[in-house]
């Protein structure tokens, strides 16, 4: 007889500012936000009055009179996820982180060893809490999802174990917005039609949510709200797809706002490839429309060619096309808050493989091949690129459309906290 997985998600409880709130004492109890021009993060003292990441410092503060901003310490940062990381490893070497502030544990053979979900949920978080004096909240259940679920539930600084035989009741009365993979658009359009609970969620027929959602999320989303998640722990597995996004709050669509948005997220996802020795052949933007007083609407365009890039000329060129096209489909839409780019389909790459001078010669207005001349040259550029900002800081040297441009979202030393190489 097969043993049912033991699978805990923990979850460290709005980390940057509870490290904030760490370093300095006073800050403690206070609405903080970490940023300035843009919210990275806030404490539970502000989530309360409405403040949430990716806001405009200036709506922050119309919500929160009292909020103070705070500026990151993102060496802090990355230091204490790996001493929280380090503690998860003492009860299961099955851990797979999926962030800075999170991650998955299959402690399915470790009950004999530690006792059952609730005892080494709760020595997890006391442990995390004087060691490092942090909050954390941790879900136990017999799936990555319904674990996910269960410590969102137990926020803040809770913990929830889901019974094996009590996993349905417990899922279907939560709103359909815990679900991995909806967000505020997908609430949205499940709302219209009635779907507010996963339990209604999962009662709607699998033709119906492909219709409304599309037959990927439609598939996704359905088997999800039904409990049914196969998936397993993997520790140190290989990202599927490598992507940045940046969101500026309402802007009116320039060539300039697209051109230096698009080349620094390029230059940003084609450093990760390289760094980890990667290279992708499907190129996705993701733009998001700005509407007042609304959800924003997204929507994507990609392209898959036949041959994995990873060069940041090459890969801001095809992702700047792919944003006018979209752009050209909606021309009624004339400010946008959000541009993203990710790269999938992904091989490995350590080297180039140079071409032979055959055939003719790509044209002007064509994105050149990785091994033609053309195409190594970007390659060659880009790992000396890559070779001079790994001794002197990314700062040294860059591309000048991102170099001199003036948008600026979030700070480089916070992307690389949750932006891992794949």
């Amino acid at each position: 007889m097969a043993v049912r997985p033991t699978i805990l998600h923990a979850d460290l409880d709005a980390f940057y500012a509870s490290v904030e709130q760490l370093l300095d004492p006073s800050l403690r109890g206070l609405p903080i936000a970490v940023g300035g021009g843009v919210v990275l993060a806030a404490s539970y003292e502000a989530k309360r009055f409405g403040v949430a990441g990716g806001m405009s410092g200036h709506r922050a503060r119309q919500l929160c009179p009292s909020l103070r901003f705070v500026g990151g310490h993102f060496r802090e940062y990355m230091r204490l996820g790996d001493e929280v990381m380090t503690i998860l490893g003492d009860f299961t070497p099955f851990v797979q982180r999926i962030s800075i502030d999170e991650a998955f544990l299959d402690v399915t053979g470790s009950l004999h060893l530690f006792g059952p979900a609730e005892v080494i949920g709760a020595e997890i978080r006391r442990r995390v809490r004087e060691e490092i004096g942090l909050p954390i909240s941790v879900g136990a259940a017999s799936n990555k999802h319904l674990a996910k679920i269960a410590s969102q539930v137990a926020k803040p600084d809770g913990l929830v174990v889901v019974p094996p035989d009590g996993e349905v009741d417990f899922l279907h009365p939560l709103p359909v917005g815990l679900v991995w993979g909806i967000g505020p658009v997908t609430q949205a359009k499940l709302a219209e039609r009635g779907i507010r609970t996963i339990g209604e969620l999962a009662a709607s027929t699998d033709g119906a949510l492909r219709s409304l959602l599309g037959a990927a999320l439609g598939a996704k989303v359905g088997g999800l709200a039904r409990n049914d998640d196969q998936r397993r722990v993997r520790p140190g597995g290989r990202a599927g797809s490598v992507g940045s996004q940046s969101a500026f709050g309402r802007r009116e669509v320039s060539e300039e706002l697209v051109r230096e948005v698009v080349g620094g997220l390029a230059d940003r996802v084609a450093g990760r490839l390289r760094k980890g020795g990667r290279a992708g052949r499907t190129i996705t933007v993701r733009v998001r429309f700005a509407v007042p007083g609304a959800p924003g609407r997204s929507i994507t365009r990609s392209h898959t060619g036949p041959d994995a890039v990873c060069t940041t000329l090459t890969l801001a060129e095809v992702a700047e096309r792919l944003v006018w096209s979209a752009l050209a489909d909606h021309p009624s839409e004339r400010h946008i808050s959000l541009l993203a780019i990710s790269v999938s389909n992904l091989v490995d790459q350590p080297v180039l493989q140079l071409e032979l001078p055959v055939g003719e010669p790509t044209a002007a207005d064509e994105t050149p091949r990785p091994g033609s001349p053309a195409g190594s040259a970007r390659w060659a550029v880009d790992h000396s690129i890559d070779a001079v900002r790994a001794k002197f800081g990314k700062g040294a040297v860059g591309y000048a459309r991102v170099a001199l441009g003036s948008h600026r979202d979030v700070p480089d030393e916070f992307r690389e906290l949750v932006e891992k190489p794949p």
